[in-house]
């Protein structure tokens, strides 16, 4: 008998979400850094098993907006915990138990759905000290399971899976069975980008990024791709040029291999810098990039 259904992914910023999901589906279908507030757009990644679909929703963590983006970042996340069938709460195990994990959590005590307690990282602690994590959870909400994983060493994966069907009730399949995402192509490829400039730049270059594909063409065997990279001051797109242009180079090269993997085609990219003073708090630029109104 099939058996679906729709998992949102909860959590503060930086734990681990993203990875868990490329982790679940076996390719990358969200980027991924240790940049807060990497992933801005709620992300489908879809898991298929025999007589098992499970729909994935990736969101951006949950945080104190500064801006416009944020507060849009935060309704995005907030609209994700309804209408699912399962919410894993996801929690970075090397932090302590905080005040946005507790704000988070009594968010979610005003929705009735089934709450698992993913404590991921434990690669990164002693086997010794998981339980005492375990224990300050519980004593703040009533999880349905507790599970302990790795996302990066696929520690305790299939178990999720397994513990996650256990609540699924729909029996049909939402997509057919080579649909791993629902995101555009265009929006992968301003993703993959995006990735590289927080990799490269780390600290330097702060959240104020996005990125635009701006034209797409093609022939039988090349795709040629015009992409800009916003900032919103002059002193970051000096950072992302780079002296003689090493940095954007560097950038393009790297972006580049990803995009012709994600594509399996030869790729011709062209990438520019453009700087967009305030873009964070503009509707017109946030609703070019996709970022409207959500749900208000």
């Amino acid at each position: 008998m099939m058996k679906s259904g729709f998992v949102s992914l909860i959590g503060r910023p930086n734990v681990g979400k993203s990875t868990l999901l490329n982790a679940i589906i076996g390719k990358k279908v969200a980027i991924t850094s240790s940049t807060a507030q990497t992933t801005r757009n709620m992300i489908q990644g879809i898991y298929h098993e025999k007589d098992l679909q499970i729909i994935f929703v990736d969101t951006p963590g949950i945080h104190k907006p500064q801006n416009k983006l944020g507060k849009f970042l935060n309704q995005q996340a907030y609209y994700s915990i309804h209408d699912v069938d399962v919410i894993l709460f996801l929690t970075d195990v090397t932090q302590k138990l905080g005040s946005g994990d507790k704000f988070i959590l009594e968010k979610l005590k005003e929705v009735d759905v089934p709450v698992i307690l993913v404590l991921n990282k434990i690669d990164k602690i002693p086997y010794e000290m998981v339980l005492p994590k375990i224990s300050e959870y519980k004593d703040v909400f009533p999880f349905q399971e507790i599970i302990p994983i790795s996302a990066t060493k696929h520690r305790n994966i299939k178990e999720l899976i397994q513990t996650i069907s256990n609540y699924l009730t729909d029996d049909v399949s939402y997509y057919d069975n080579h649909t791993i995402t629902n995101v555009s192509m265009t929006f992968s490829i301003s993703e993959l980008i995006r990735e590289k400039v927080l990799y490269f730049t780390k600290e330097e270059v702060p959240h104020s990024v996005a990125c635009v594909v701006e034209d797409i063409s093609e022939d039988k065997n090349n795709v040629s791709i015009s992409a800009s990279i916003i900032v919103d001051r002059e002193n970051l797109k000096k950072i992302l040029v780079g002296k003689n242009g090493s940095m954007i180079k560097k950038i393009g090269i790297e972006s580049r291999k990803d995009i012709e993997e994600l594509l399996n085609r030869k790729v011709y990219l062209d990438l520019r810098v453009k700087v967009v003073q305030n873009w964070r708090d503009k509707d017109q630029f946030l609703n070019q990039l996709g970022y409207d109104n959500f749900y208000e």
